[in-house]
């Protein structure tokens, strides 16, 4: 998808349309999720700090993400995927592999195929989505990449090595900064000078690495789509923007996170067995805490009663406790089973079905317990 988080922002709120628009955390330690393309133009990107993005573009129009939305959106996309191939293989919200070999003989060529799927998504979302087609997950991506925004391409195997040899060696997939380092180091700057580079000198730098890299540099890639699995894990966590020293606050956020994450449970009729409890204390020391709930339960009153006993337990421990971040997931699933419902107590199962019911009809977060509203004065 095309600038997916702020494309919906756009979708939702028309006046937006046309200007900068940054998703990111508004906080002083908040980041860039995604921008608009009006933004990209000021020089803000992804991952950015969103003070960094401010002084680029200090007239854009800054909002918080709203994952409940995008996911809703995103799930009519995957739709539309697998109505095409069972082979899909997401990647993120906005971003999957489809393997259509199968679907050739049935819906038509490659081009056909992707124009339908590019069609759909903006008949059911009026969003845009850039499609890259190639005979491997590298060229398929890479032409997508290179044809966005509103993109459609096809790179043939044939075309590849044209195609890959004037772009930045940091380009290349899996080249990450350390590696992208290294072949400079080397003179390498372009995936052409990668492919042509002496095998043994490159060895030499990245050890078992060269081979695969060289290979990838010249369009080869042998890496199946893998078909989606089921999720292991499902978790909320929140940085802070000052530290937080507040007990009973840090208690609110955690209900909150325990709302949010059974609600996505129940959703995908999963049950949680396992609870884990994610602590960051400043300037930057990660704590994990686990424990294991009597049943697989997706009710947010028993996976909140084993996160705050966690919670306390460390609160106690620490002369000054402070939390730059908290967070807290589920997983270790098995799946709902008839007329068992979540496996909650009978008070704690209305009190989640009333919720989702309310919900579902007025917005996610249009219901919640009285304990999650010190969180959202926080926020």
């Amino acid at each position: 998808m095309d600038a997916f988080y702020a494309a919906v922002e756009q979708l939702d709120r028309p006046e937006l349309r046309g200007v900068p628009v940054i998703v990111a955390g508004l906080g002083p330690r908040g980041v860039v999720s995604t921008c608009s393309y009006e933004a990209r133009r000021f020089g803000v990107r992804s991952a950015m700090p969103t003070a960094q993005a401010r002084r680029l573009c200090p007239d854009g129009i800054y909002v918080r993400p709203r994952l409940d939305r995008y996911e809703a959106i995103s799930d009519q996309i995957f739709e539309i995927f697998h109505e095409t191939t069972p082979m899909v293989e997401g990647l993120s919200l906005d971003e999957a592999f489809l393997d259509v070999s199968a679907s050739l003989r049935l819906l038509g060529p490659i081009e056909v195929i992707a124009r339908r799927i590019k069609g759909a998504i903006l008949e059911r979302t009026r969003l845009v989505a850039s499609v890259g087609m190639g005979p491997n997950k590298l060229l398929a991506k890479l032409a997508s990449e290179l044809s966005k925004p509103d993109g459609f391409q096809r790179i043939s195997f044939d075309r590849a090595a044209s195609e890959l040899a004037p772009l930045a060696v940091g380009r290349l997939w899996t080249v990450g900064r350390v590696t992208e380092q290294v072949l400079h180091r080397l003179g390498i700057q372009t995936i052409g000078e990668l492919a042509a580079c002496d095998t043994a000198r490159l060895a030499s730098a990245l050890g078992r690495q060269a081979a695969s890299l060289q290979a990838l540099a010249r369009g080869e890639d042998d890496r199946c789509v893998q078909p989606e699995q089921a999720e292991q894990s499902m978790g909320s966590e929140h940085t802070f923007d000052t530290d937080l020293i507040d007990k009973v606050l840090a208690e609110s956020w955690l209900l909150r996170q325990c709302e949010r994450i059974a609600a996505r449970a129940r959703v995908r009729g999963l049950r949680g067995r396992t609870v884990t409890l994610k602590l960051r204390e400043p300037p930057f020391v990660t704590h994990t805490r686990q424990a294991q709930l009597h049943a697989p339960s997706a009710s947010a009153g028993e996976i909140y009663d084993v996160a705050r006993r966690l919670l306390e337990i460390w609160w106690q421990m620490q002369s000054r406790p402070r939390l730059r971040l908290l967070g807290v997931s589920l997983s270790g699933f098995a799946e709902q089973r008839q007329g068992d419902m979540f496996g909650a107590t009978s008070k704690g199962r209305v009190t989640d079905e009333v919720q989702d019911r309310v919900n579902l009809r007025f917005g996610s977060g249009s219901l919640v317990r009285a304990g999650v509203l010190r969180a959202r004065k926080h926020d």
